[in-house]
């Protein structure tokens, strides 16, 4: 993610329904903020929030591994967001999967966590097909009672697919 995805960026977090779980929709300038803090995350972890694109390049949302606060500890959350017009296909699905496997085989973590509103159940079946289940709630944000959902991982073993 770059500035470069400001304009696509801004559509996406400024759609109220694809912002319905947070507390407003993001401005233009909140987006641009959005993007440096996950550059941030690349330069200081490795990683952060990627583009997910199809095949051909067209634009679909973000997906990636951030380090959230939960009840006071630092956990790997994976977090994802899909333009309206392309949720329910599967790419939230798709890129969670493959944010998964880079948690698991390229940084060795063991346990990996989505933070999610209790309200939004497609989020939770997003976790839930990628291997998760309810761990926790987190109260200690300032938007009330969160759903932690996670999952230990162990490192994949040559020849084994999950």
């Amino acid at each position: 993610m770059t500035r470069d995805d400001l304009d696509a960026m801004a559509a996406l977090l400024g759609d109220a329904e694809v912002m319905a779980y947070y507390p407003a929709p993001k401005t233009r300038h909140e987006v641009l903020d959005w993007i440096d803090w996950s550059r941030r995350n690349y330069a200081q972890h490795g990683h952060g929030l990627w583009v997910i694109e199809t095949h051909d390049g067209e634009f679909v949302g973000d997906c990636g591994l951030t380090w959230q606060q939960v009840n006071g500890s630092a956990r790997l959350e994976v977090g994802y967001h899909v333009r309206r017009d392309r949720q329910g296909q599967g790419y939230a699905t798709e890129a969670a999967e493959a944010c998964r496997d880079f948690a698991r085989d390229v940084l060795g973590a063991s346990e990996l966590v989505a933070i999610i509103h209790p309200d939004n159940t497609a989020s939770r079946r997003i976790a839930e097909k990628i291997g998760m289940e309810h761990v926790d709630d987190d109260t200690t944000g300032s938007r009330g009672s969160r759903t932690v959902m996670g999952m230990a991982l162990r490192p994949s073993e040559p020849g084994v697919v999950d």
